[in-house]
């Protein structure tokens, strides 16, 4: 049986990933250490090896995100988006386009928290332009390097708690 501390990963429609996975804090810490770019370049990175370099977040309807990851055979990789939606702590809404566009053009990236007795549920539903685009970002390893992430936010987690 799979832990709830798992990274689950499902796809909706043709288009859409969805990514669950629970985090033994309350939602207002997952929020934070989601929003906050020094907190977010603690966990955000990938795979071992790889470092988030760039993160800036203007945390408001209209304001812009830019990751830049440094990978560690070398190369970086950087994304940029805007915000549509941020309701503090429950969900937010941004965009997402990759510098050098291989999925396709711009994903939309929907994040949604629900709290129960002090235990954060993250549902993060990823739809692309295309579902070619969808299966090409399904073939990069993309779970094994978010389960990665998340296992280091939940270190991140536990040092802020």
């Amino acid at each position: 049986m799979t832990s709830p501390h798992t990274l689950t990963l499902r796809l909706h429609g043709d288009r859409s990933i969805v990514m669950t996975r629970l985090f033994d804090a309350p939602r207002t810490l997952v929020f934070d250490a989601w929003t906050e770019p020094e907190l977010v370049k603690r966990w955000l990175a990938g795979p071992p090896g790889n470092t988030l370099e760039t993160c800036e977040i203007d945390l408001r309807p209209g304001g812009r995100l830019r990751y830049v990851w440094r990978l560690r055979d070398g190369p970086e990789m950087g994304m940029s988006g805007e915000y549509r939606e941020v309701v503090r702590p429950e969900r937010f809404v941004h965009t997402e386009l990759f510098d050098e566009d291989w999925t396709g053009g711009e994903a939309i990236l929907t994040a949604e928290l629900t709290e129960q007795e002090g235990r954060t549920t993250i549902t993060m539903t990823v739809e692309y332009a295309s579902a070619e685009a969808r299966d090409a970002v399904l073939e990069t390893g993309m779970q094994g390097g978010m389960a990665s992430s998340f296992d280091a936010l939940d270190q991140v987690l536990a040092s802020l708690g």
